[in-house]
Formats: structure tokens, sequence, C-alpha cells
């Protein structure tokens, strides 16, 4: 659930966070109207706790994947919940390169397409997996949550297995496997980050 949900959730996010930073007003695609509009529906999700979105986007899972029990329907819910909150992310990320290199870009004849891909985004490289990698904990915690509706997972077999039948120890060795994968987690993505601000 978590690779899958932060491949599908950082595809999407990447659009919608790219598309935001692009069409940001005074911007290489400046729109405003499309810059409030998407920003406006990445407001709209981002802040709803991840069990109440669960809820919320029950005709969307039933209409899409056909139930909202089970791996499947919790991995497209995650996936659509995460990816708002990467859309801020790739946003933020690309923001922050140095303004200079885009019009160093531009001063060569460079096309805005051009800089869009080819200078801005590889300049935002290292902040954007730092936030992926932030993603990727968020991403392990909602497939905890989602034992509370039988999506599988770590979640489900604390809960099943440990919190229904009070076995403590179960749950313990849940958290400590949670531990370890953001442990790990956060290692990769600290390295890979660190490897791409390198060059």
């Amino acid at each position: 659930m978590s690779v899958v949900s932060l491949v599908a959730s950082g595809v999407l996010g990447l659009v919608l966070g790219t598309a935001l930073y692009a069409t940001r007003p005074g911007n290489l695609f400046g729109n405003r109207l499309v810059f409030v509009l998407i920003g406006f529906v990445v407001n709209l999700v981002r802040p709803i706790p991840f069990v109440i979105f669960l809820a919320a986007i029950t005709p969307l899972q039933i209409a899409v994947v056909g139930t909202t029990i089970g791996t499947t329907a919790v991995t497209f819910a995650i996936s659509l919940a995460a990816a708002f909150a990467v859309a801020r992310i790739v946003e933020q990320s690309l923001v922050s390169v140095d303004p200079g290199v885009v019009e160093a870009a531009r001063a060569v004849g460079a096309s805005r397409l051009s800089i869009l891909f080819g200078v801005v985004i590889p300049e935002g490289l290292g902040p954007l997996i730092l936030g992926y990698t932030f993603i990727f904990i968020g991403i392990v915690d909602m497939t905890a949550q989602a034992g509370l509706v039988g999506g599988g997972g770590l979640g489900d077999y604390a809960i099943t297995y440990g919190k229904q039948r009070y076995d403590y120890g179960i749950i313990y060795v849940a958290v400590f496997a949670i531990i370890v994968i953001v442990q790990v987690g956060q290692v990769i993505g600290n390295r890979l980050a660190r490897g791409v601000m390198r060059r």
C-alpha cells in the first residue's frame, strides 16, 4: 500500500504542484484563474483528517474501484489524499529555486516548457526528494489508519490480533515495524537528496 500510494500520489501531486508553480501570477505560464482554482481544490482536501476523508469519498471509491473495503480501496484513498499534500510540497520546492537561474535560461532563449522541465524541476530535485520522504512517512501513518476499515497492513494486524485480543506484545511489534520502516525511508531519502544536492 505504501509504495503504490507513494508512486500514484507522487505522480499526481507532481502534476498539480508543477501546475501551481507554473501558473502562479507572473510565472512561466502565469494564469490567476487556473492558479486560484487548483489552489482552492488543494486547500479544500489537504486539511481533512484521513479517517474522515475515507468516509467522505465512499461514493467515489465505489465508482472507481467498486468497494470501500480492502487494500485496493484504501490504496486509492491514500493516493488521492496524499496527492494534494504532495502538490503543496512540490510547489514550495519549485518556488525555492533561485529566480536568477530561470532568468538566465530565459535570457538565452529557452522555451517556457524547457525552462520548467529542464531547469526548474532539476534545480528543485533535492528539496523534492526530502518532501517525498516526508510524504512517505505520512503515507505509512495513513496505511496504519486503514486497519480501521479493513484495509490490511500493520494497522489491521495491530487492531485484529493485538487490541481485540488484548495482546499488547503484537501491538508493540507493529509499532516497532512502523518505526523501522519510517527510519529506513528517512535514511534513504536523506542520502538521495544529499547526492542530488552535491551535483
